[in-house]
């Protein structure tokens, strides 16, 4: 009997009193997990949930995920459309009708002053891909400029280079089940657990049935360095170096498959000649490796039946990004790890679509992969869209990183922003906002309008966000999966599908062009667009992808036509020789000679300046900063520092220092851990008016991508500890 009266009760999970559950994706990372969302009797969306028999996340959600429906009530949406004739003076509101007709005057009044170009659009990676493809057709077919980027240029456009390098196309060769399947992974620059919490717990599991070597690259003692077998501190910046040193390992032994090689790449001879210079011993002392290791890293992935590389931000944003992803499709290459299952070269994307916006925005080229200068590919769309395929230009135009400096030489005048943030985003802070000065136009369209870059627009756009509108999303797997509504947009604001289809109708050039205003019809263009593509999805209905939970690209009408099941698990491009997307039917191997071009510590700025993510939050807080089940656990921007150099430096525990680079400073809390060397700092990149402010505006020259990633800094003690605390602390508002 005592021991009963002192029997604890049970946890119980307060009931949401849930009426119905409707299907979706999740909309913050690119891991593509399906979610329901719950809503009440009256409606009101209480309460996410992961799906079970979804392949992906299999019921899992991280955090994020968890509360993602407190978004729809969370604080600073945009009720209505906002207008002002100059940024020193406040907006008022306007209605629907008059901010587009004001738009559409601005944009023709600007192209025809300073010509078509002088209007620019840059977007983002976290629409439906409806949207996306519909403002590629309103920009590419319509307003005419070829200045039309997206902000995935920021975290992706390293990887989409390095694929169309290698392999004559974008589009990732593997899937998730390879991570499961292999026999030795390497995470280049990605720290799963804490950037794509999914994917990590699928590659945990796997381990527990399979211990296959986990190796982790990273200048950070990360959360996944911390489970590795194998941990390689490497210098930043110098993942090329090591690459290559790998690679001459494994020629140099006799590891590579010759018979691969011969079968499905060229270069070889070339390859081989540059690779000869890294030997491990020289590599060691530029990459920091030592030459032990390097050796048993190279033995290690060559011998295995079947290896695998993932990367995210650390090989993609810096100087040699395209090259360091070239680097891993050569390891996988010599090899043979591209196109069998276990073995893969997969980019770990950030945003929920950036997929989407690779497959079908036209920001780099048009649909479906085609390319602006190849004229059979402007010919086909331009007969689709019923557009004279010369009114599409020749060539891509510039990268988002290339139109701000435009606009500092007057060479842009108007801009649209989409679901952006450049002010948090973007390297150099004070820099963009001086460039954001210099618009005659600026509209923000967003779900938010307390976002930074509302403070220098000219137009505010209120777009509804995530479940408030309907269509497809792409993952990391390619994987096609879609959001169904749940509930109505916020206030006044518009789906960003609404609001392309009614810009359209403002200019004479669109009268020809049909721009359907449901999502499914918009996805049924896509798919005839897409036969015959490497990204096929023509056999594909939003129906069929819910009933079976996302459907994998490429599928095809004649997949459809066979009247099979769909099967779980993964598909892979590049499976039979001779398949890649140049005209011969090859990869290629390419030779990177390292050119070191970063921005090192030295006696002014002696510390390394490390940035990266957190669980809890998503690129610039707008959305999570705002729901306080994920902003409690970091509402402040911190840094971690060593104790070590703390110590000399005076700097105690949660005190407030200044950081200071040759750009700008910031002040943020010192958290003091052994996970950052004592030459290095880390400061999550999710805090305006923090690590952008103190970040090199230096592009890799392939893919235009910033190296956020490669900039040091000094540490200054402050004495006002409360006035830090504030500054710290401080959201301007507009």
């Amino acid at each position: 009997m005592l021991f009963g009266r002192n029997k604890k009760n049970p946890i119980k999970i307060a009931d949401k009193e849930v009426v119905k559950w409707t299907y979706s994706t999740c909309g913050y990372c690119s891991t593509g997990c399906s979610i329901e969302v719950g809503t009440d009797a009256n409606g009101k969306p209480v309460s996410s949930r992961g799906v079970g028999g979804a392949d992906v996340n299999r019921g899992k959600l991280c955090v994020k995920g968890i509360f993602e429906h407190e978004l729809f009530e969370s604080s600073g949406r945009g009720n209505n459309p906002l207008i002002r004739e100059d940024i020193s003076q406040g907006y008022r509101e306007t209605d629907w009708d008059s901010a587009m007709d004001h738009m559409a005057s601005e944009i023709s009044r600007i192209q025809e002053t300073y010509g078509r170009d002088s209007f620019a659009v840059v977007s983002t990676g976290q629409l439906m891909t409806e949207e996306f493809y519909t403002l590629g057709k309103l920009t590419r077919g319509v307003i005419g400029t070829n200045n039309y980027d997206g902000n995935t240029t920021l975290c992706m456009a390293s990887a989409v280079s390095g694929y169309k390098r290698s392999f004559g196309s974008d589009g990732p060769p593997g899937c998730y089940e390879d991570l499961e399947q292999t026999d030795c992974l390497i995470a280049w620059g990605s720290n799963l657990p804490e950037q794509h919490p999914i994917i990590y717990w699928r590659i945990k599991e796997a381990r527990e049935h399979r211990d296959f070597p986990l190796i982790v690259v990273d200048p950070r003692v990360t959360m996944l360095a911390q489970q590795a077998d194998m941990h390689l501190a490497i210098t930043p910046g110098t993942d090329v170096v090591l690459q290559n040193a790998l690679i001459h390992v494994i020629l140099d032994e006799g590891l590579e498959d010759r018979e691969y090689i011969n079968a499905n790449t060229v270069g070889f001879e070339q390859l081989e000649m540059e690779v000869a210079k890294y030997d491990p011993v020289t590599a060691s002392k530029i990459c920091g490796i030592d030459e032990d290791t390097i050796r048993n890293v190279a033995r290690i992935y060559a011998k295995a039946g079947a290896a695998s590389s993932i990367w995210t931000m650390g090989i993609n944003q810096s100087t040699h990004g395209s090259d360091g992803v070239v680097g891993v499709n050569n390891l996988n290459l010599v090899t043979g790890n591209i196109g069998k299952p276990g073995g893969t070269s997969l980019s770990i994307t950030g945003q929920c679509n950036a997929m989407g916006t690779r497959e079908w925005s036209s920001c780099s080229g048009l649909p479906g992969y085609r390319a602006l200068e190849n004229p059979d590919d402007r010919a086909e769309i331009g007969e689709f869209w019923n557009v004279d395929p010369e009114f599409f230009p020749k060539k891509r135009g510039l990268a988002q990183t290339d139109i701000f400096p435009a606009i500092e030489l007057g060479e842009i005048k108007g801009l649209w922003l989409v679901a952006t943030n450049p002010m948090t985003s973007m390297p150099n802070t004070a820099r963009i906002r001086k460039t954001l000065e210099k618009l005659d136009f600026l509209v923000v369209q967003d779900s938010y309008a307390d976002v930074e870059t509302t403070q220098y627009a000219h137009l505010y756009l209120p777009a509804a966000t995530w479940a408030e509108k309907e269509g497809v999303f792409t993952n990391t797997e390619r994987r096609v999966n879609i959001t169904r509504q749940v509930t109505q947009p916020h206030g006044n604001s518009k789906s960003d599908l609404a609001i392309f289809n009614e810009l359209s109708k403002r200019f004479k050039q669109a009268e020809k062009v049909k721009f359907p205003e449901k999502p499914a019809q918009v996805f049924e263009e896509m798919t005839h667009l897409s036969k015959g593509r490497l990204v096929d999805i023509s056999g594909m209905s939003h129906d069929l992808i819910e009933e079976n939970r996302g459907i994998q690209w490429p599928y095809t009408s004649d997949d459809a036509a066979t009247g099979e099941p769909i099967k779980a698990g993964g598909k892979r491009l590049y499976t039979e020789p001779g398949t890649f997307r140049y005209a011969d039917g090859m990869a290629k191997l390419i030779p990177l000679p390292f050119i070191d071009n970063n921005e090192v510590p030295d006696d002014r700025f002696p510390f390394w300046l490390n940035t990266g993510r957190l669980v809890e939050h998503f690129h610039t807080r707008t959305k999570t900063g705002k729901v306080g089940n994920n902003n409690k656990y970091s509402p402040i921007p911190f840094m971690e520092l060593n104790p070590d150099a703390a110590d000399e430096l005076g700097i105690r525990s949660q005190e407030y220092v200044r950081l200071v680079s040759k750009r700008g400073d910031a002040i943020v809390m010192a958290q003091l851990t052994h996970r950052v060397p004592k030459n290095m700092i880390f400061v999550p990149f999710h805090f305006h008016d923090c690590v952008n402010r103190l970040t090199l505006g230096l592009l890799d020259p392939h893919s235009r991508q910033p190296a956020y990633k490669q900039s040091s800094v000094r540490l200054e003690k402050l004495e006002d500890q409360k006035a830090a605390a504030v500054m710290s602390m401080e959201r301007r508002e507009f």
